[in-house]
């Protein structure tokens, strides 16, 4: 996993918008990849040129590890979140905030983001068309 986590960065699951957009991406945790942008607003300017939308999904999710920052942990938080993400069938993962916090002395941290997704639709599909559209996508791209 890259180290340049941190609030902001936006992840997405390899499929063909990202090409079609031609956004450079950095291989993240499976079919995650992290996009790399100057900034948020800059890919959502890009995406809806294309004519596309950019869904923020206001739910939060969030993992929490005991101890001091490090890579391993905060890997090891994302791949929670990005399971609980695709439960849901979204496509993208935005980092709100990665906090460092104290309890009764004891430091831990809690890494929260929000889900994105990306469509043409200007209405957020359901779970199961979504879910359909991410299986046709896979089985097109073999």
């Amino acid at each position: 996993m890259p180290l340049n986590v941190q609030a902001g960065t936006i992840l997405m699951t390899e499929w063909p918008i990202t090409q079609i957009l031609g956004l450079e991406s950095e291989n993240c945790s499976g079919a995650w990849s992290i996009v790399k942008v100057l900034d948020n607003f800059a890919l959502d300017r890009k995406i809806h040129a294309a004519g596309w939308n950019f869904f923020f999904i206001a739910d939060e999710v969030n993992a929490m590890f005991f101890g001091a920052v490090d890579k391993q942990k905060i890997q090891s938080a994302l791949k929670r979140i990005l399971k609980k993400v695709q439960r849901r069938h979204f496509n993208g993962l935005e980092i709100t905030e990665i906090v460092n916090k104290r309890f009764l002395g004891v430091p831990y941290v809690t890494v929260s983001a929000h889900s994105r997704h990306v469509q043409q639709s200007c209405y957020l599909d359901s779970a199961e068309t979504r879910l359909s559209a991410k299986n046709n996508v896979d089985w097109a791209t073999g």
